[in-house]
């Protein structure tokens, strides 16, 4: 048995389109309704137009990337009820549309954050990185955030100083512009928006983060285990505090406390490689094994790490990560479940053809379909030296 081949696609806007997805060999479509404002109920009425695009092509919609949880719930202030009612509205029109795996993070205030979306790498491509000096340039120097420089060591301090005072205006706003990118398809934020929500976290540390997740989690995993909806947190990416804000799902021990302070069925995980990957600290080949079962979701990417923790996105099978590895632990667990477990090929270098192209960051064709490549051959390895079917 395989992992279930799926391709993220970003609506009828993607500059992938449905008949490239099928060109790539996946089988199902992972995708959201990026239209609809975050915490606003999914209609039963938009979630079937968008399955019946998908299906009039001859593929599947799989999984749902994501359900964005609005920053109300986050902080458990204003009007986070109203909202946590509309999330399981929306969870019963997906169920009630046949889509039963539902993907969503509690990263407060953005999203993924890189600071480069075209390092060059050494055979022309272009690949996402996210740089520590960089970061703090932004947040230090361009957001001024109160406190930021105690959040970062000396030197960076410094090396952020050198590149913002060597920097032109055009840099300054480019580096804003990547840092605050969030979601292709979605509005980008300003920086005195962004000031304006990282106010609401001022009181909220760590352990208070957390407690509003159990209590999210609490709230709508009843109501997934009901509709037969498996939930798939996303790890945060980075897995490192910014912007002075918490990051909670980092590693084995955040996703031991996810799991077991709200033990449904339901309640699950979305194993990321990447975002997991750029942390020295996580066995990730472990962390597949000890989260098991509660692994609903997979991206498989590779990161490359320097000593001081800045990291590119390099070769779905180069970087850090031992693919080999962890795609074993993956595959044992998906033998003892006796069912597949979808899998997308998560971002990828923009290559060959799409340099000349406008693609979505991280989400252009060529450079994903090189990885699903990589992953289906890898795969095939694996289950055929352990006697799989195949």
């Amino acid at each position: 048995m395989k992992l279930r081949q799926t391709w993220r696609w970003f609506g009828p806007d993607d500059p992938v389109t449905l008949q490239d997805v099928l060109q790539t060999g996946a089988q199902g479509i992972v995708t959201a309704l990026h239209h609809v404002p975050h915490g606003e109920v999914w209609t039963i009425e938009e979630i079937q137009r968008r399955k019946e695009i998908i299906e009039a092509k001859g593929l599947t919609w799989d999984v749902v990337e994501s359900v964005t949880i609005h920053e109300d719930i986050k902080t458990r202030s204003g009007r986070y009820l109203h909202w946590i009612d509309c999330y399981k509205q929306t969870l019963s029109h997906l169920a009630a549309c046949g889509i039963r795996i539902v993907t969503y993070n509690f990263m407060p205030v953005n999203d993924w954050t890189r600071t480069s979306l075209d390092h060059p790498m050494r055979d022309g491509s272009l690949a996402l990185y996210f740089n520590w000096a960089d970061m703090a340039m932004f947040d230090i120097h361009l957001l001024q955030r109160r406190g930021a420089v105690g959040d970062y060591p000396a030197s960076v301090v410094a090396e952020a100083s050198r590149r913002f005072e060597a920097s032109t205006p055009t840099r300054r706003e480019h580096l804003a512009n990547v840092v605050m990118f969030g979601i292709p398809g979605e509005r980008k934020s300003t920086i005195p928006e962004m000031r304006e929500k990282l106010a609401a976290y001022r009181d909220i540390d760590r352990k208070a983060l957390r407690e509003n997740l159990a209590y999210f989690l609490s709230a709508i995993a009843p109501v997934a285990d009901e509709l037969g909806i498996r939930l798939a947190i996303h790890p945060d990416d980075p897995p490192y505090d910014i912007l002075g804000l918490p990051r909670i799902v980092r590693n084995m021990d955040d996703y031991q406390f996810i799991l077991d302070a709200v033990p449904a069925r339901s309640n699950g995980a979305c194993f990321c490689t990447g975002s997991l990957g750029a942390s020295f600290d996580n066995d990730l080949p472990e962390m597949a094994r000890r989260i098991g079962d509660k692994v609903h979701f997979v991206h498989l990417r590779n990161v490359r790490k320097d000593p001081e923790g800045n990291f590119y996105e390099d070769d779905h099978l180069g970087g850090d990560v031992d693919m080999y590895a962890v795609l074993q632990e993956l595959l044992e667990i998906q033998q003892r479940k006796g069912e597949s477990i979808p899998f997308r090929p998560d971002h990828g270098h923009q290559m060959i053809d799409d340099l000349k192209k406008t693609t979505n960051p991280g989400y252009s064709c060529i450079g994903r379909l090189r990885g699903l490549a990589e992953l289906r051959g890898l795969e095939m390895g694996i289950v055929r030296s352990r006697g799989w079917e195949g």
